[in-house]
């Protein structure tokens, strides 16, 4: 059974950093990325950054560059997601979620195209 648990959210005020992980288990696959997602309220599900741990090819949405980074660790297994200078507008329930696709921008902004999700982990930022 294929699992993702996501840790590390928060109520932080704005100017903070907050870092998420999400710890995969049961899945195993030769090309895959691991996304993070957020859905803020009245929003679209919109991705923020995907990585491909196997050959370290990332993507940031415009929302992301130059504030977050994504790393995984040597396991290939755990994904983190360091949020700095977090905003109110970054407030969302972030979830990550496991594709069986290389990193690929016309694929890792489709929420659908991903195979297994977490169940998100809430980050509120106050003004």
């Amino acid at each position: 059974e294929v699992q993702l648990v996501e840790s590390g959210g928060g109520l932080v005020h704005t100017g903070a950093s907050l870092t998420l992980s999400c710890a995969t288990t049961g899945f195993t696959c030769a090309d895959f990325a691991i996304a993070w997602f957020r859905r803020r309220q009245g929003k679209e599900r919109e991705v923020v950054s995907c990585i491909s741990p196997r050959d370290g090819n990332i993507y940031y949405a415009d929302s992301a560059k130059g504030r977050f980074t994504i790393s995984s660790d040597d396991s290939l297994k755990t994904v983190h997601l360091e949020m700095n200078n977090l905003k109110p507008g970054d407030t969302a329930v972030y979830s990550c979620a496991i594709g069986r696709f290389p990193v690929v921008p016309v694929l890792v902004t489709q929420p659908g195209a991903f195979n297994f999700w977490g169940q998100g982990t809430q980050v509120t930022v106050s003004s």
